[in-house]
């Protein structure tokens, strides 16, 4: 009954076990354990479209999933870079600029939900072409050194297109701000 009450159903206990991985995905990178990590990013992209499933499929969906869910998969990602750029696999500029990104609009969709007329705001195609281009390129990148690879042309051309996406996705979710802000009441 309590679990109940909370709004934890079957997707959001999924979303919570996906958040419940990051410390051990921080480990399991920074320890040079990149075959086990690589699978734990495997089980969290899994557990990502089966909890949004279960929610959409079933109507499981709750206030505490629309939250838990994009909560669980910026932790993880945002951790993965961190962690990746620690153990300097990725290079610390483009760490600092996904981060920043991610920051951004965390702190962006803070403002709008205070200063302008809240409601939700679905994301820029340009900022999941992003999300899914980041994914692939940690995913390679853990793939890789699991097989114990050097880097490869492959790093470098994955590097500079999520430079490029994370920068133009930034800018864009910028631009959409300052029009809301302009325009609060008629907000996009």
């Amino acid at each position: 009954m309590i679990m109940r009450g909370l709004g934890l159903n079957l997707p959001n206990l999924i979303s919570l076990a996906r958040l419940l991985l990051v410390p051990l995905e921080i480990w399991l990178i920074l320890g040079g354990r990149y075959g086990p990590a690589f699978w734990v990013l495997v089980a969290a992209g899994i557990s990502d479209a089966l909890d949004g499933f279960i929610a959409k499929r079933f109507d499981r969906r709750t206030r505490l999933g629309a939250l838990l869910d994009p909560v669980a998969d910026k932790a993880m990602l945002i951790s993965v870079y961190i962690s990746l750029g620690v153990a300097q696999q990725l290079w610390t500029s483009l760490v600092i600029l996904v981060v920043f990104r991610d920051v951004l609009i965390v702190g962006g969709f803070l403002l709008i939900q205070i200063f302008a007329v809240p409601k939700h705001y679905d994301p820029l195609y340009i900022s999941k072409l992003n999300t899914g281009i980041q994914i692939i390129l940690v995913g390679f990148v853990l793939a890789r050194l699991s097989l114990g690879a050097p880097p490869g042309p492959a790093d470098l051309v994955l590097s500079l297109i999520v430079g490029a996406t994370t920068i133009a996705s930034g800018l864009s979710y910028l631009v959409r701000w300052a029009r809301i802000l302009a325009r609060p009441e008629q907000a996009l």
